[in-house]
């Protein structure tokens, strides 16, 4: 209210004439004037969660490149180092952030919603942003083995009984090797680092308190030592590290004594420090005797476990357990059943509360992510998991009916009520009333949200500019938001014919039918030069990158055929004009390598018979990192992250749903089976296996198996009506339709 009584914007521009400043709210409106005007410009959450990326970033241009002499996290070491392919000059850039390495694995447990993080040496990070621990070897000269400075770590994932990142380096007579898990001991959850050590002289395995983290600088103020029956740090006052034995001396510093290993050869001293500046970093020295050494470091997650978290039993809460049920992949080659086999942990630990698309950076709820992530989740049979988390989105709804995630995206809606339909049809199960409630006032909200048709603009009937999916360009018109909306009403109009009020039902239809025609009709209108044959991201947009949003017709939402031209023109746009290195480089906000959209086009490919999409899937498999991660974006040298999470549960989630499409895949009235396996999968003995996975036909698991007489395909299946047509597809042979008279199992030979 007093913004409304007070001249604010008077005062502004004062102010900036006043001391020399440009004026700030002309810089805006100039901003503005390159996208769409919309009731939202930038989402606040948005900017809150740009602020602080910043401030970290501002903190990090003082502390680090003042301080070269420092031992600092593995991206710093590589970006600062003008040697090094990562090299960012940085004259004009106002916060220093990590653009070239952004990669981590979370660990944990199946339904504890905590990530512990390793960076790609072996640098663990406890707590959701906070401090980390380092291990490192000096010698009795002095020569130190810091594993940030050395060339790329060994690293990989192991997964049962405990989420585990190993980590080994080795170079000039040293070795380190770490491994990084989450336990629960005594009731009580650690994050878990075993550390053992190597050197060829006499040498101190440190094990270090750092105050940073992937992302830059993490504050420690205080940092003390106790010396008691469990040893350890107590680390600002709250958070406590314990030792598996006493070190043999423990050094501190603070930020105007340099780094502690400057102290490597002092003797112990006080064992407590304050840092007013919060660069206070600790060291403790365990002598390596024999040649090795070892040491258990844990850290108390007290503070990062929410409230009433249940405390796990080894016994039955191991992820075999969680996983049971779920969709199995047998018989294919050992990096995909690798990547396969991490992406359904990546997706079961990023669901353990809230649905989030990342264990760090993205550790908050959007519908967007949560949507298509749960759609895995029943794609790869976890449906009662997606049914718990589905079931907390009505208490998310806002009065109005908004699925909010964050003000100016408009997809939201639509996502959420065609999520909840996918569940209702490969679950078999009804909706509850509070659902029906829900649906209904959401499938009204895009009704109301959409332009109203008076003036003859090319929007009209669509849903308003917004910011979208974020990286689609400037706030516009997009078509993603529409596609999404569109499919929301067709799915309430559905949902409500059979569970609802025909009125209701007739309602949504009308709406639905309506705004088709109006997207339809912007499409057709959009100049030839403009479109070029394809669908832009808006009606206002040329052809680009953000294109891509529009391609979410095809998949998953399958509003247009398979063989719809324009969709095919579109891949063809972006696979020429948009790719880098065999995959689509998302020039807008990201500016890298996307996994997840080189995914989806690789899925319009599929559904149309293209097998091109085997060299798209190939190329995401190779972009994996050596823990079966992919960050939200790719670095195109450095092949390390640039944007966002460093293990992005959308792209973990849609690696899983085309290994699933790959061998069931849905079109309207039909089943199609195998048209994207590999054909030297078939040279397996044993044949190739996926499954039980949900369908709206019912759940089916598909065995395919190389013969004398040729290919034999067997489908186990739970039919809940009249069984679907079956249409074989493997790459290299003749097609087969068949329909299903059998009541549990289908053997075919094609």
């Amino acid at each position: 209210m007093i913004t409304r009584l007070l001249p604010w914007k008077l005062l502004v521009k004062w102010a900036a004439r006043r001391y020399g400043f440009i004026d700030p709210l002309d810089i805006i409106a100039r901003a503005r004037s390159f996208a769409q005007p919309s009731e939202v410009q930038e989402p606040i959450e948005l900017l809150r969660a740009g602020i602080i990326f910043h401030a970290r970033g501002l903190i990090n241009a003082r502390a680090i490149q003042y301080n070269l002499d420092w031992v600092w996290p593995y991206w710093a070491e590589r970006q600062f180092n003008p040697d090094d392919l990562s090299f960012i000059p940085r004259a004009f850039s106002f916060s220093h952030v990590n653009l070239t390495h952004r990669n981590w694995t979370a660990v944990g447990l199946p339904d504890v919603p905590a990530y512990p993080i390793v960076d790609p040496q072996g640098m663990f990070t406890p707590l959701y942003d906070g401090w980390s621990i380092d291990c490192w070897i000096i010698d009795e000269h002095g020569n130190g083995f810091f594993p940030s400075r050395q060339a790329d770590a060994e690293q990989f994932l192991t997964g049962d009984p405990q989420l585990t990142v190993r980590t080994r380096l080795a170079e000039d007579g040293f070795r380190l090797d770490s491994s990084a898990s989450m336990r629960c001991e005594d009731g009580k959850y650690y994050a878990c680092l075993e550390v053992e050590a190597e050197a060829a002289t006499n040498a101190w395995l440190v094990v270090a308190v750092r105050p940073y983290n992937p992302e830059g600088v993490q504050f420690i103020e205080n940092i003390k030592f106790v010396k008691s029956l469990a040893p350890g740090w107590l680390v600002n006052r709250r958070t406590q590290i314990y030792l598996d034995r006493e070190p043999e001396k423990v050094l501190f510093s603070k930020y105007h004594e340099g780094d502690v290993i400057d102290k490597w050869d002092q003797p112990e001293d006080d064992l407590q420090v304050h840092c007013g500046v919060g660069l206070a970093p600790s060291a403790a020295f365990f002598p390596i005797s024999g040649g090795s050494g070892k040491i258990r470091i844990l850290t108390d997650l007290a503070r990062g476990i929410p409230a009433g978290c249940p405390v796990p039993q080894s016994s039955v809460n191991s992820w075999e357990h969680y996983l049971q049920g779920a969709a199995r992949l047998r018989g294919v080659d050992g990096r995909t059943r690798r990547l396969y086999d991490i992406a359904l942990k990546t997706l079961l630990l990023l669901s353990a509360g809230e649905v989030v698309p990342g264990p760090y950076t993205y550790f908050r709820f959007w519908f967007r992510d949560a949507c298509l992530m749960i759609n895995s989740l029943l794609a790869v049979n976890l449906v009662d998991r997606a049914h718990q988390r589905l079931d907390a989105f009505p208490g998310r709804q806002k009065f109005s009916g908004y699925f909010q995630s964050q003000q100016g995206e408009w997809d939201s809606n639509g996502q959420v009520l065609w999520i909840m339909e996918r569940y209702l049809d490969l679950s078999g199960r009804s909706p509850s009333t509070e659902w029906l409630k829900a649906i209904d006032k959401g499938a009204r909200w895009i009704e109301n949200k959409r332009v109203r048709r008076k003036k003859g603009l090319p929007h009209e009937g669509l849903l308003p500019a917004g910011f979208s999916a974020e990286h689609l360009g400037p706030n516009d018109y997009y078509y993603w938001d529409d596609f999404w909306g569109l499919a929301g009403l067709q799915a309430a109009a559905r949902i409500m014919g059979r569970y609802g009020p025909a009125a209701q039902a007739d309602r949504f239809s009308r709406h639905a039918r309506d705004f088709e025609q109006v997207i339809v009709a912007t499409i057709d209108n959009i100049p030839a030069a403009r479109s070029q044959g394809c669908i832009p991201a808006s009606p206002y947009r040329r052809m680009d990158a953000g294109a891509v949003g529009s391609l979410v017709a095809d998949y998953p939402l399958q509003l247009l055929p398979s063989d719809d031209e324009r969709i095919t023109s579109t891949v063809e746009y972006l696979m020429n004009h948009c790719f880098h290195r065999g995959a689509f480089f998302q020039d807008m906000i990201h500016s890298g390598i996307n996994a997840y959209l080189t995914l989806d086009i690789a899925q319009s490919l599929l559904r149309r018979g293209d097998p091109r999409y085997r060299r798209l899937l190939e190329t995401v498999m190779e972009l994996a990192s050596p823990t079966g991660q992919w960050p939200e974006a790719i670095h195109p040298f450095t092949g390390g992250g640039c944007m966002g999470d460093g293990q992005h549960g959308w792209a973990a989630s849609e690696f899983l749903m085309i290994i699933r499409n790959l061998f069931v895949r849905e079109e309207p009235g039909k089943l199609i089976i195998g048209s994207g396996i590999f054909p030297e999968w078939l040279e397996n003995p044993e044949g190739v296996f996926f499954g039980p996975t949900p369908t709206v036909f019912g759940p089916v698991s598909v065995t395919i198996n190389k013969t004398a007489a040729g290919i034999a395909v067997i489908i186990d299946n739970t039919w809940r009506a009249a069984p679907p047509r079956i249409e074989v597809r493997i790459p290299g042979r003749s097609p087969g339709v068949f329909a299903d008279t059998s009541p549990a199992r289908l053997e075919l030979e094609i």
